[in-house]
């Protein structure tokens, strides 16, 4: 099969890649003129334009999109809109809010596009190991491009499926990534906790490829913490900040929307959050507080 991709960043390139490995056709695009080279190099062909891209895959197209989530996807969606035709395809790979795939999936359609909303999951992992797949709109479309599928994800049987109608894919990828803050951040508070067991000097690296074999803890998360803490195993190198792409603080407001109770995924949002803040007011108002009614001692700004 032949698709056109559109967003050729680590992910969207390793794809394209992967993609092209299987024996499939890909034409691709870019604006980052390094990105566009990169994956020419690989064997894709080079598109100039969306429009480009358009006119370089023959009937009825798929274009698969790999770029952030937000407005650069909308205003893809809509320059692509002005360029296919009925009976074409969106394909949406990115993290976007399940929402905006439903609004986008109803607009298309008014064009005769269909459009799939496709969570993916891999990282930087997923050229060598495979992607895993969330695949949400048509089945029938989905049974069309299911070479695509099984060309991306670890095996032909494993690691992909449909997941719903229109939004399911996204709406399934962004409670995978609540879950994951979850794990992440269950190891990050065990191994801190052995860190500071001082008298027992513990190895953490050894302690995580112990559990890597056998143990009920055991994952891929596992895996790259110990990767992690062979390269560097004080953490020295890295600030204790950490980023959120949006998907948890959904999964967080669909919990409140639904009643559903969500307290481990949205503790894990918070300790985020608070990773980003130099001397948090809070903290500061604590001991203050502490000070007014009980008289107790203040450690003053430096």
């Amino acid at each position: 099969m032949e698709l056109g991709m559109v967003g050729l960043g680590r992910m969207g390139g390793n794809m394209a890649q992967r993609l092209m490995e299987g024996g499939h056709r890909v034409v691709a695009y870019d604006p980052a003129p390094h990105a566009m080279e990169a994956t020419a190099q690989r064997g894709a062909v080079r598109a100039s334009s969306l429009a480009d891209l358009v006119g370089k895959l023959a009937k009825p197209r798929a274009v698969w999109l790999m770029v952030p989530s937000g407005a650069p996807t909308e205003s893809a969606i809509d320059s692509l809109a002005t360029e296919l035709a009925q009976g074409d395809i969106v394909i949406d790979g990115g993290n976007s809010n399940y929402k905006d795939s439903m609004r986008r999936a109803n607009a298309l359609s008014e064009k005769g596009v269909a459009f799939l909303d496709v969570g993916t999951s891999g990282g930087i992992w997923g050229l060598k190991e495979g992607y895993c797949l969330m695949v949400g709109g048509d089945k029938r479309i989905f049974s069309h491009l299911e070479p695509i599928f099984k060309t991306l994800a670890p095996s032909a049987e494993h690691g992909y499926g449909y997941v719903g109608p229109s939004g399911a894919g996204h709406f399934v990828k962004m409670v995978h990534n609540g879950i994951e803050y979850g794990l992440m951040q269950a190891y990050a508070e065990g191994f801190e906790l052995m860190r500071a067991k001082t008298e027992f000097n513990l190895d953490l690296h050894q302690i995580a490829e112990t559990w890597r074999y056998g143990s009920v803890v055991r994952s891929w998360l596992l895996d790259l913490t110990a990767s992690a803490l062979k390269e560097d195993p004080t953490l020295e190198g890295i600030r204790a900040f950490v980023e959120d792409s949006g998907e948890g603080r959904w999964t967080v407001e669909e919990s409140i929307a639904l009643g559903i109770p969500l307290p481990v995924i949205t503790q894990a949002l918070q300790v985020r959050f608070r990773s980003r803040q130099e001397q948090p007011f809070g903290a500061k108002l604590l001991a203050a507080l502490r000070q007014q009614f009980g008289g107790h001692a203040v450690r003053e700004k430096e």
